[in-house]
């Protein structure tokens, strides 16, 4: 199965083979900061079938609240971000589920875990039958 994404102006297109490898929600702040919203839902999926089809993104890498570098690649202009990897993840990527342009895709991509989630806001319940863990 091939799964296509992209940004909100459809110039920075990926796809993916086969099925996530895991899917979880991150409520680190940088996933804060890079969602503009209070969580980010994510796929981690094989390097070896993971495409760039389209787009020259721009990367930023930082020092996450892992502790660990993550770059964070993202259409320069309207800014979406796409995918993070780095050398804690391997091969593997991590693409932000909300780019996946069949949007009927994600009902069957419930998250098995939520990380960091010590700092998930008060108001956000925790997903039931998921994996709780806490910041490092």
């Amino acid at each position: 199965m091939a799964s296509t994404g992209s940004c909100f102006c459809s110039k920075v297109r990926i796809s993916f083979e086969g099925e996530p490898i895991r899917q979880a929600t991150c409520h680190c702040y940088d996933c804060r900061k890079i969602s503009g919203s209070t969580y980010s839902t994510n796929l981690i999926v094989p390097g070896a079938g993971f495409k760039l089809l389209s787009g020259e993104p721009k990367a930023i890498s930082k020092t996450a609240d892992s502790g660990n570098t993550v770059t964070s690649h993202f259409c320069g202009d309207c800014g979406t971000t796409l995918w993070r990897d780095g050398p804690s993840f391997g091969e593997n990527k991590v693409v932000k589920a909300g780019t996946l342009d069949d949007v009927k895709a994600l009902d069957g991509l419930k998250p098995g875990f939520e990380l960091f989630s010590d700092l998930r806001v008060g108001w956000v319940a925790e997903l039931p039958d998921t994996v709780q863990k806490t910041a490092m």
